[in-house]
């Protein structure tokens, strides 16, 4: 284990996240860099070439090998980990869907970024909804802190006989990869006590021949989604539980859905990642001018915390549902997509008005936020609920 010093650094976001891996002392690292994730990756490839930790570092050819390869070291029972973004996502998504088939726990940092066409580096969520439904656990981190300790959670919770699943801690890419922040170390000891030694029942060994990913006839495919479903519905108390146990150990604590000034808000505005805390300034500035409106932040993205949602919501006149990708011929982004039906048929159940903004890293600005907010209101006082906005469309 890397021998990193408790304590708080002003350090760069992607260098925290590696600093975690290193700390939960992984067996395997499979990566190919793609910005803006790559200092990830290159950050733990010097930790391991220079002694810090005892772990194989595997430079592959592509993305597509990357996941190839956490797939292979997870099997015999290795601590795994990969990280990717947009185009690198999509070349090995092959392989992601795989992963969580054969329930193969590993942990990927996914620098959520936008894909082609046109090209862009830069950063919304066109990646990430683009593999929402494989069965992975999904939950995004909107600062340094969260990134770095979402490593640790995500160690927890993948690695858990409840849950045997591998997990994507999806944090924006650049907005936050490169961004130097205030990061509170915790120690090795702690580390230990909160992630145990990872064990797998029925790892590939030549020992005791499995087999895994095998060959399904129609009449057992079926069956065998359902074992997904059930799997990854089950994997639920297991992340509450390590988000819970971390709190007790450390005072930060991370819930499925996340609220701020909504107990008493008429209008609340939903978002994932890290607009949540600019939209937090925003509501503190309405607050002030006598607007009662409020925060909903969605942490699991999967599996969707239905009822915490619905709890959440309940009762608000309406949502103003910020989205960072288009499911194009869908009439919305993803995100509100899912919540108006999360919430159809539900008595009490606020209209849902849908923005559109920040594709490929445009900027967002409090003054956006502002009249997001107060426009999504006016669209839901008179009906225009349907479709979705493009916010900042230029001509």
């Amino acid at each position: 284990m890397s021998e990193i010093g408790k304590g708080r650094k002003g350090i760069e976001v992607s260098i925290a996240m590696a600093d975690a891996v290193a700390q939960a002392n992984v067996d395997v690292i499979a990566a190919y860099p793609i910005t803006p994730q790559t200092h990830i990756v290159e950050h733990l490839a010097d930790i391991v070439a220079n002694g810090e930790l005892d772990a194989e570092f595997v430079p592959v050819e592509s993305e597509h090998s990357a996941m190839s390869v956490c797939c292979g070291s997870s099997a015999v029972g290795a601590r795994t980990f990969t990280s990717t973004s947009s185009q690198g996502l999509a070349l090995m998504s092959e392989i992601f869907f795989i992963a969580a088939a054969m329930r193969l726990p590993m942990v990927m940092a996914l620098a959520n970024r936008s894909l082609s066409s046109p090209l862009s580096i830069w950063n919304d969520h066109t990646d990430v909804m683009m593999v929402r439904d494989a069965g992975w656990i999904h939950f995004f981190v909107e600062n340094g802190q969260e990134a770095y300790d979402g490593i640790f959670n995500a160690f927890r919770m993948s690695e858990d006989p409840g849950a045997m699943l591998p997990v994507a801690v999806n944090l924006d890419g650049f907005i936050m990869t490169h961004m130097i922040e205030p990061v509170e170390y915790v120690d090795n000891e702690l580390v230990k006590k909160y992630l145990p030694e990872f064990t797998m029942k029925n790892a590939l060994h030549p020992d005791n021949p499995v087999s895994m990913g095998c060959f399904a006839m129609p009449e057992m495919y079926t069956e065998a989604q359902m074992v997904r479903e059930v799997g990854i519905k089950n994997a639920y108390p297991v992340i509450l539980k390590a988000w819970e146990e971390w709190g007790k150990l450390t005072g930060r604590y991370y819930k499925p859905i996340e609220t701020y000034r909504a107990d008493d808000a008429d209008y609340c505005i939903v978002t994932m990642g890290s607009f949540g805390e600019t939209a937090m300034e925003v509501v503190d500035m309405l607050r002030e001018e006598g607007e009662k409106v409020g925060v909903v932040k969605i942490r699991l993205w999967r599996p969707f915390p239905m009822d915490e949602f619905r709890k959440a919501v309940l009762g608000k006149k309406a949502l103003i549902v910020l989205d960072r990708a288009i499911s194009f011929g869908a009439q919305g982004g993803p995100v509100a997509m899912e919540l108006r039906s999360a919430l159809y048929g539900q008595k009490g159940a606020p209209a849902v008005v849908n923005y559109v903004a920040g594709l490929a890293g445009r900027d967002v600005s409090r003054k956006d936020f502002r009249n997001i907010i107060l426009e999504g209101k006016k669209k839901a006082a008179s009906g225009q609920t349907d479709g979705f906005t493009l916010y900042g469309l230029r001509g």
